[in-house]
């Protein structure tokens, strides 16, 4: 955990609101990657904070894979969707926190689009070539050779993306209503939740009795450092929010 995750940073305060919000958007993740197929399998979900990030949902692939599936890609953006999508429906606002979420969807939706060939406007097409300048720390930069109509056409496919597996996360939050709140209040008492534990609020099933760590303390303000690893999840307003 400490390695994919980061080390855990029990010291800094969070206030009860905020805690809730993060609860919620972790729950949001959880549940979408718990009703998707397709998806890797949810190993943990937390929201102590770790590393850079407030809370984090964690996936591990039940073996290994050196391709990626249309299907699956779409199935990867509504699960980072599910975060926003929780906050929004039921705090009703959206928070910073899901910045690196939406990121990243964009990220996977602009390859599945101009690297991958998997949008039928654009077609088979690799669109905007990448050039290596050895001058900037060997950065890549992409070289527009495409015309004006093209990149409309990519920023609607981009968008056309991303919208619609919003919409279907937010059908999989909105149809499992209850189950977002039992495991967003399971995670305000346990603060972690694992696989099994996630498996049983998703069948509607009660969770074994909780007994809290005798260690338990009340967060006390610390300095952290602020050059640790980003990693995924939900992070702090004054960092690239994860």
């Amino acid at each position: 955990d400490k390695v994919l995750m980061g080390k855990e940073r029990r010291s800094m305060l969070i206030g009860p609101e905020e805690r809730k919000m993060i609860a919620y958007h972790e729950s949001g993740h959880t549940i979408v990657g718990k009703f998707l197929s397709g998806l890797d399998p949810i190993h943990k979900v937390t929201i102590i904070p770790r590393g850079m990030a407030l809370g984090l949902t964690q996936t591990l692939p039940s073996e290994d894979r050196l391709t990626l599936s249309k299907a699956k890609a779409e199935n990867m953006i509504a699960f980072l969707m599910g975060g926003c999508i929780a906050e929004s429906l039921i705090l009703g606002q959206q928070t910073t926190g899901a910045s690196n979420d939406i990121e990243r969807a964009t990220d996977i939706a602009r390859k599945m689009v101009c690297e991958w060939g998997m949008s039928e406007a654009i077609g088979p097409v690799a669109v905007g070539k990448k050039e290596e300048n050895i001058f900037l720390g060997r950065e890549f930069h992409q070289t527009r050779e495409f015309s004006q109509k093209t990149a409309e056409t990519i920023d609607n496919e981009i968008r056309r993306i991303i919208t619609e597996n919003y919409e279907r996360a937010k059908q999989i939050l909105q149809n499992k209503d209850a189950i977002l709140h039992a495991m967003a209040q399971a995670l305000l008492e346990r603060e972690v939740l694992n696989k099994e534990e996630i498996d049983l609020i998703a069948e509607g099933k009660p969770l074994p009795v909780f007994v809290p760590a005798p260690s338990a303390h009340v967060p006390v303000q610390t300095t952290e450092p602020d050059d640790e690893k980003q990693v995924a999840g939900l992070a702090p307003i004054k960092t690239e929010v994860a």
